[in-house]
């Protein structure tokens, strides 16, 4: 047995601004990200928590130009069904909504959840099955906070046709994509998600989502 860590005020207090300050990144520096960063990152995701101990993430860099623009492609296509969909009132207003940082980005990724692995021996996915990608979106998150607490910025592209992305990256048929992913050094900082200052959405206080029983 070993004594568990103390956590005090001020390591909380600083918890809490980098989840604050932890942003869907869309505008990014084209300056190189130090090497090593990427697998620094991913062995941090890793401690997330998964299902059985499963540990069903997989990431794939994405570093060859002509996969790169395949992707762009597949974004540029889905994002102008998407705008064809708006209602008149919010097609404008999503049109100007800069979604993706695909052009600038020096690292792009995706996270797969493997659904066919056999680690973990199914514990917890009996009832559950997708508890496998929910698993997956927990490394995301641990990345995003790891990367954050570098200065590293990170982008959630999920405009984008799941099957294609898979097709093109040619991973295995039991893989699941749960998110393409662009990483580099943010343009900006801000506390405030951009979506918010885009005047399309607004964060809700805590009452608008607990419930009680």
């Amino acid at each position: 047995m070993i004594d568990a860590p103390a956590f005090d005020a001020t390591f909380r207090s600083q918890l809490r601004r980098l989840l604050a300050w932890r942003r869907d990144v869309r505008r990014f520096r084209r300056a190189p990200l130090p090497q090593g960063t990427v697998e620094r990152l991913v062995e941090l995701a890793a401690l997330a928590p998964s299902v059985g101990l499963s540990q069903p993430w997989r990431f794939v860099t994405v570093d060859d130009p002509l996969l790169r623009l395949a992707v762009r492609s597949n974004f540029e296509r889905c994002n102008a069904e998407a705008l064809a969909a708006q209602t008149a009132d919010r097609a404008a207003n999503y049109a100007r909504l800069k979604l993706a940082g695909l052009d600038d980005a020096p690292v792009q990724f995706a996270v797969f959840a493997d659904r066919s692995t056999e680690q973990g021996h199914g514990l917890g996915r009996r009832t559950m099955p997708e508890m496998i990608d929910y698993s997956a979106v927990a490394a995301v998150h641990t990345l995003w906070l790891a990367a954050r607490a570098e200065g590293v910025g990170m982008g959630w592209v999920s405009i984008l046709d799941p099957v294609a992305v898979a097709e093109a990256l040619d991973v295995p048929a039991g893989w699941k994509l749960i998110g393409y992913f662009c990483l580099g050094y943010p343009e900006e900082n801000t506390a405030t998600p951009e979506l918010e200052r885009a005047a399309w959405e607004r964060r809700r206080p805590v009452e608008a989502f607990l419930l009680r029983r």
